[in-house]
């Protein structure tokens, strides 16, 4: 997929910045359907190209955010040499220095949330608290929660299963599954339907 045939999932005035990271590189992209597990995937393929996958229902802000995590394993790969951990410093410092280079992208109430990421980018998504409540500013007039709003004692639905919350332990949610009895533990951000 060419970088003009992204656009349409992309924000305004960041080609630029992806036609200076593509640079040379081989690059196929494809667009996924949304998926739970992952938002973007990268891998190098056995004929020296690079993969890419994302997810097509990302707001555009995210899917670049998303496309420039990425490219940042591209480039430090490519910087650094293959035997770099995956989510290591040269990929944080790679990252850091590609979120610092494309700031003017994003949406001004956004520039100081990826200012304060990019300190110390992280390998989740889900583990930085400001960007996944962002990304879910649309979805709050659903009957959704996210779970950490909820208090210990509450009920609340999961995946089409009763829970309750016991406890926390440290960051994450002890809760018991009310028909099978079985203890599980969720992360503050997951999004459940509360119980009233």
């Amino acid at each position: 997929m060419s970088i003009s045939l992204l656009a349409k999932y992309l924000p305004e005035n960041c080609l630029p910045f992806l036609k200076h990271w593509f640079g040379d590189h081989t690059i196929h992209i494809k667009i996924t359907r949304g998926r739970n597990s992952k938002l973007g995937d990268y891998r190098k393929m056995p004929d020296k190209s690079h993969q890419i996958t994302i997810n097509s229902t990302l707001q555009p802000q995210l899917f670049f955010f998303v496309l420039t995590h990425e490219l940042a394993h591209l480039l430090a790969f490519e910087n650094y040499g293959p035997r770099i951990s995956a989510h290591g410093m040269e990929w944080k410092n790679t990252f850091r220095t590609m979120l610092l280079e494309s700031i003017s992208i994003y949406e001004d109430d956004l520039k100081s949330i990826i200012l304060k990421f990019s300190k110390a980018p992280k390998a989740n998504f889900m583990s930085s608290p400001e960007l996944v409540r962002y990304f879910h500013i649309e979805d709050l007039e659903d009957e959704s929660s996210y779970l950490e709003d909820l208090a210990i004692g509450a009920r609340f639905i999961y995946r089409k299963e009763t829970y309750i919350i016991e406890e926390k332990r440290k960051k994450n949610y002890l809760c018991l599954n009310t028909d099978t009895q079985k203890k599980y533990i969720f992360k503050p951000l997951a999004r459940v339907e509360k119980i009233t």
